[in-house]
């Protein structure tokens, strides 16, 4: 960010830890590979700890010694040699260890979420042609699938404490593979996108003296399995800082803030859509003393989020928005603090970082002038080599520079408009890949799945934000005959093959597509969906008790529906992780009771929750209460013995489960 407004200077110059020291990251260190560069950092720092989770923490030298067992045991399997090794796991330190073992065995890793559905793990497997799989006990007992074409398989908690914990010493350059980012695909299929040593280096070198990263930070580490989660682990341990990962989707947003305060957190990275949800908990009174960056990412900010970071976080504490992608890393970064003052409709996406290049061309390749809306293209001679195994894709997508050299341009596909001072504002994607809950989906994904289904004749999927700041995918479908599917198998079938945060919130039935005069899909005539219920198989039940009806209203307010049913299910009704956590903040304030995010995943229905909370007011109520509320719990029990068996499994908290009937899909 050389050439940068003295304002944006002077914010970014704030970027300090008060009791750290901050050292450059210099050019010619990206010239070399990340053990390299790790090892270097457990020298120094081998006594500071470098991860800590709700149960496990490790020192650098104890990481270093723990991925240097998982490189022996590595290389004991399948010989040296540059090839891509699966490691199959949730978030936790073993997916952490994992990854530092197979860069140190002179491997690229491919990283996969043990939680996918098995169709989308095994085709990564299968695509990425791995000759191991690396994963844990716990997924194996899970019965998770591991297998792929004859891969071996190597389980972390049986490697033997005896294999030598050195350094490895392999020769690695900064052009070999170090990772595989599979990504959302157009074709219906997810891509790998290549990541060598030298494009991961510079990633960390751009946000390490952009950010005055320094061993005494303190890194959050909130998603899993994603490009961006990589690159803040590697922010951290390649600085000899410290990272402290915690699982979002278990603990949900509401114990956040106590988290990051206990833990004295100083930098915080998420998506918008995360950083809204985790602010929705705060009451005013939190004090943040050791936060001093909030990094927010993958949807466009607004200047509502620039006004929420303004009410609840210190004067010390800088605001980040910024363009990054797994192609090109880190491309613009823009810095705010509480005197920023944003005059547009979106925050800018800022100035181009150290070794970028942004223009804006129009569709016939031409630079598009100050003002001017034009595809966002970028240039450097650090952007990915490519897809993995689809030279189209590349070919595509990644073009040589028209004025020679060794740079390369990428085409990106976001729309954007540049000011006179060169600050970027990003207007949304040329296609139609979209970010959600900090995830990059194609839609066309999705429209194929669905359209594989007999039950449906068209689909389409698009991005909606029809409540300011929070983009959901709503799902547009012709069905091919009556009645039309219940959304229970629309997600049914779709969870089957599609990651969760890729499961449309809403589906719409329409008699026909919208067309215009040209034959083109209309999608600006593609209605909002209604706030009524969703056609479910479980039947309408009305709230029976005052505890019901309060909680159905909170249900219908944060899904934004009309009314809710005791018995539906809430991932049915549309819900996810995210919502779920507004959901028990407001049940907590609501009835003053203690309920962890996992109630309304085992207790997925009003019924049941009203349960859950009647149970937990009882413990601290007088005598008469507690026979109240027990003579309700003898209704309510009694009532739902009368339920049919199917229409209690139909309460399971798991979509896709053996009850619900999953649309045939065209062979």
């Amino acid at each position: 960010m050389a050439n940068i407004p003295w304002q944006q200077r002077a914010i970014r110059d704030k970027c300090f830890h008060p009791a750290g020291t901050f050292i450059e990251f210099r050019k010619e260190d990206i010239e070399q590979s990340i053990p390299d560069r790790f090892e270097e950092r457990v020298r120094r720092y081998p006594d500071r700890l470098a991860v800590k989770t709700k149960s496990e923490e490790l020192t650098y030298d104890e990481l270093n010694k723990a991925a240097n067992r998982v490189a022996h045991a590595i290389l004991a399997q399948t010989g040296e040699g540059p090839e891509p090794i699966a490691l199959l796991f949730e978030q936790g330190v073993q997916a952490i260890v994992a990854m530092l073992g197979v860069a140190k065995a002179g491997k690229f890793f491919v990283l996969v979420d043990s939680s996918m559905p098995q169709d989308r793990v095994s085709h990564i497997l299968k695509d990425s042609q791995t000759p191991l799989v690396v994963t844990n006990r716990r997924n194996v007992e899970l019965g998770i699938n591991t297998t792929s074409d004859g891969a071996q398989l190597l389980t972390v908690d049986d490697i033997d404490d005896s294999l030598p914990g050195e350094n490895l010493g392999l020769p690695i350059t900064p052009d070999n593979i170090v990772y595989l980012a599979y990504t959302s695909g157009s074709t219906g299929q997810p891509k790998g996108v290549i990541q060598t040593h030298r494009n991961l280096l510079h990633n960390t070198m751009t946000r390490t003296n952009s950010y005055r990263v320094c061993p005494e930070d303190r890194w959050t580490l909130l998603s899993f399995g994603t490009g961006q989660m990589i690159k803040n682990m590697f922010n951290a341990l390649l600085n000899g800082a410290g990272l402290y990962p915690i699982n979002i989707k278990e603990e949900g947003v509401a114990p956040l803030a106590n988290w990051l305060i206990r833990e004295e957190i100083t930098m915080y990275h998420s998506s918008v859509v995360l950083f809204r949800h985790f602010v929705d908990t705060l009451i005013g009174g939190e004090e943040f003393p050791h936060l001093r960056l909030i990094r927010v990412a993958s949807q466009t900010v607004i200047p509502a989020d620039v006004e929420l970071y303004k009410k609840y976080f210190p004067s010390s504490c800088v605001l980040v928005s910024g363009l990054s992608s797994t192609e090109t890393g880190e491309r613009t970064a823009y810095f705010m603090d509480k005197k920023t003052r944003i005059t547009t409709n979106t925050v800018p996406v800022g100035y181009a970082n150290q070794d970028t290049e942004v223009m804006l061309l129009d569709d016939d390749g031409q630079k598009v002038g100050i003002n001017g809306i034009g595809e966002i293209v970028v240039r450097s001679r650090y952007l990915s080599p490519g897809y993995w195994r689809r030279l189209d894709l590349t070919q595509a997508a990644f073009l040589p520079d028209p004025d020679g050299g060794d740079r390369r341009i990428y085409l990106t596909g976001d729309l954007g408009r540049m000011t006179p001072d060169g600050c970027l504002e990003h207007l949304g994607r040329k296609d139609f890949q979209v970010k959600i809950r900090g995830y990059r989906v194609e839609v066309a994904e999705i429209e194929i799945a669905l359209q594989d289904m007999d039950a449906i004749n068209e689909a389409v999927v698009m991005s909606r934000e029809d409540r300011p700041g929070n983009p959901r995918l709503v799902a547009y479908i012709v069905p091919a005959r009556r009645p039309a599917p219940t959304v229970s198998q629309l997600r049914s079938s779709l969870a089957a093959k599609l990651p969760d945060y890729m499961v449309p919130s809403a589906f719409v039935n329409l008699d026909a597509l919208p067309v215009l005069p040209n034959g083109r899909l209309d999608r600006l005539a593609l209605p909002a969906p209604t706030g009524a219920r969703p056609e479910l198989e479980t039947p309408f039940v009305a709230p029976r008790t005052p505890v019901e009806e309060s909680l159905a209203e909170v249900w219908a307010g944060v899904l934004g529906l009309e009314e809710v049913g005791i018995h539906d299910n809430f991932l049915e009704l549309g819900g996810d992780s995210l919502l779920a956590s507004q959901v028990i903040s407001r049940v907590i304030s609501a009835f003053r009771v203690e309920l962890p995010l996992r109630t309304l995943f085992e207790a997925p229905t009003v019924a049941d929750m009203a349960v859950a909370i009647t149970q937990s007011q009882a413990k601290g109520a007088k005598q008469e209460d507690i026979e109240r509320m027990l003579m309700e719990l003898e209704v309510l029990s009694a009532e739902q013995a009368e339920r049919p068996l199917a229409e209690e499994v139909k309460s399971s908290n798991q979509i896709g489960s053996s009850h619900e009937r999953p649309i045939q899909t065209r062979r």
